[in-house]
């Protein structure tokens, strides 16, 4: 990427000696950014542990479990970003074991705590791990197994449907009557978890919330003075970043743990812990974790591919691919970039599976997909960056070959992951109300739509959270199939809103399609959700080097959804030609593009007029 775009050139302070080289700042704002995606990151990993491993048969033999099951999340995850943001969708997007991951490996294991505590005969510990120095055995082993074997189908699911074109079909057809509604109840799916883990201390969660909230709201113009760099394309200088609001989740995060920090060596009582949060200790599992260890396929025994897994697996797929096209769609929504071609979607959706591959390998509870969270953390900071992304991913593979250095994230308080999901989903909430402004919501056929898809997403999940008895089809793997998929709220919404979109009828003006057929240039920082296709070859399209490669290979297929059709790559390639000519090519090299805010009355640099619709995290190649 280019030097940042916020603020006028030469309005900003000078450049201080410290950062006088050009790349320097722009390395150290990314491993900032960086540091902000993983401090979120691992947030979402300790949730997803924290709620998933007491559901289990069987508490492991050793606490040590515990962090090295971490450690191999973060390991797998740290990979599937690199491959996401290189080869993927190209977005700058963190990839977690998401909550459509969590419901289905829940009714799994608790299905598998049932049919162990009701077996007399000892069948249920049966298997052992067959490493000599495993620290996991008996049911709980077998359990883990199988729910990798879970995660393991889930992989091959996505992967099959991102090389067969379905995602990115699934993806262009969906107006703004179907993103809207899935869009919000993907944030308001978190609610039941952010109440949980914040009743730990609503003191601490709430502190967090509101420093987040008053750094990136009231204090977003804030500059502090720490460096400036010259633009690549000129001698002006651009100020310094505005501090409060680019790291408005990395310094709440870090001060909250701090004082937490020292009220514990204060000996303060400051967390109220009942019973059911008693249960989620990570005690003692950071001090018997080693130093370094590699993780490798097999080392607590291959996934379990029983019929329960697979059914719980297909689940876990399709409520994560639909997950994952939202986090896309959210993504670019929140960047300003021209809308997700097919393509990108389909190979994002590949590097998902094979990600979820690797982590059911790996012996992992969770696969990967698109983090709503971190999406949400870009939109609420207002700066993306695909480089900050990448060396985020770099350090999770370090830290997963550390199980003593990733046991460390467990002393996050539980308060601070309550707090982290109020003030990340609550931007996908509202991100999925605006997409509302492109079709006649005034309308009785879309209020209709809206009203019922997101209630009974909402509904549907408690009644058979409540009494899952209730769904008896008398084959168990069909039972665990249909009961994870309608626990997922995201798949109730996006089925529904889609199935009535297309069915009822209505006009093209109250379904949101018109700018679809005649697209009309929006105004300065608006979003044009139906982009033109040379904007989004820049944005998602491949790198230089490796796209020189693709067009033989993609005349078979599967390759042919996975990559631009002949005429695109023609459009794209006099598209760039012309640019070229017209403003020069610019200088290699990747920084750290700020967006900015909407409405603040902050003065913009005056661009070019290519990069007025350029997405602020473009790569120049």
């Amino acid at each position: 990427m280019n030097g940042g775009h916020c603020g006028v050139p030469g309005a900003g302070s000078p450049v201080l000696s410290s950062c006088s080289p050009q790349k320097m700042c722009s390395w150290m704002l990314s491993c900032c950014l960086a540091l902000q995606h993983l401090a979120v990151q691992a947030s979402l990993l300790c949730i997803f542990h924290l709620l998933l491993l007491p559901t289990l048969p069987e508490e492991p033999s050793h606490a040590q479990a515990t962090s090295e099951l971490l450690a191999r999340s973060l390991f797998a995850c740290g990979i599937s970003t690199v491959l996401q943001t290189t080869l993927g969708s190209r977005l700058p997007l963190v990839q977690i074991p998401s909550f459509e991951y969590l419901v289905p490996a829940m009714v799994l294991s608790s299905h598998l705590s049932l049919s162990a505590s009701t077996d007399r005969n000892g069948t249920a510990v049966a298997s052992v791990c067959p490493a000599p120095h495993c620290t996991v055995a008996g049911s709980w082993a077998a359990s883990l197994r199988e729910v990798s074997g879970a995660v393991l189908v889930s992989g091959l699911v996505q992967l099959a449907l991102g090389v067969s074109g379905v995602c990115g079909w699934a993806a262009r057809h969906c107006g703004p009557m179907v993103l809207a509604p899935s869009l919000s109840i993907i944030g308001l799916s978190a609610y039941k978890e952010a109440a949980f883990f914040c009743s730990t201390n609503w003191g601490v969660a709430l502190l967090l919330m509101l420093l987040a909230v008053t750094f990136s709201q009231h204090l977003g113009s804030c500059r502090l003075p720490f460096c400036a760099w010259p633009q690549a394309w000129g001698s002006s200088i651009e100020p310094s970043v505005p501090t409060l609001r680019t790291f408005s989740v990395l310094l709440p995060f870090a001060g909250v743990c701090i004082v937490c920090a020292i009220l514990s060596h204060l000996h303060v009582p400051w967390e109220s812990l009942d019973l059911a949060m008693a249960q989620l200790s990570w005690a003692n599992s950071t001090f018997h974790a080693p130093w370094v260890h590699i993780p490798y396929a097999g080392e607590w025994g291959w996934p379990l591919l029983t019929p329960q897994a697979l059914a719980v697996g297909i689940a876990m797929a399709i409520g994560c691919s639909m997950n994952s096209v939202g986090c896309y769609v959210l993504c670019g929504r929140l960047l300003r970039a021209p809308r997700l071609p097919p393509d990108a979607c389909n190979r994002g959706l590949c590097t998902e599976g094979l990600g979820s591959l690797l982590a059911g390998l790996l012996g992992t509870p969770g696969g990967t997909a698109a983090s709503i969270a971190n999406a949400c953390t870009t939109g609420l900071t207002q700066v993306g960056s695909r480089l900050s992304v990448q060396v985020s991913a770099l350090v999770c593979v370090v830290l997963g070959m550390s199980p003593r250095l990733a046991g460390f994230l467990t002393r996050i308080p539980l308060a601070v992951h309550g707090g982290v999901l109020c003030v990340t989903y609550a931007v996908a909430v509202g991100t999925g109300i605006s997409y509302f402004q492109y079709a006649d919501i005034d309308s009785g056929r879309n209020i209709f739509i809206v009203g019922f898809t997101m209630f009974m997403a909402l509904l549907v999940p408690r009644w058979f959270g409540a009494g899952p008895a209730h769904l008896a089809t008398g084959w168990v793997p069909l039972d665990l199939l249909f009961l994870s998929l309608l626990m997922v709220p995201v798949f109730l919404t996006g089925f529904l809103s889609f199935f009535l979109e297309n069915t009822v009828s209505g006009t093209l003006e109250e379904r949101g399609l018109l700018s679809e057929l005649a697209p009309q240039k929006a105004g300065a920082g608006d979003h044009q959700p139906y982009g033109e296709r040379g904007e989004a070859s820049q944005a998602y399209g491949l790198p230089a080097g490796l796209r020189g490669l693709l067009p033989s290979s993609c005349k078979a297929f599967p390759c042919c959804f996975l990559c631009p059709g002949s005429e695109e790559e023609k459009e794209e390639e006099e598209e760039e030609g012309s640019r070229a000519t017209e403003e020069g090519t610019a200088p290699p090299g990747e920084g750290t593009h700020l967006l900015p805010k909407p409405g603040s009355g902050e003065p913009q640099l005056s661009r070019r007029p290519s990069e007025t619709e350029m997405p602020a995290w473009h790569t120049v190649a």
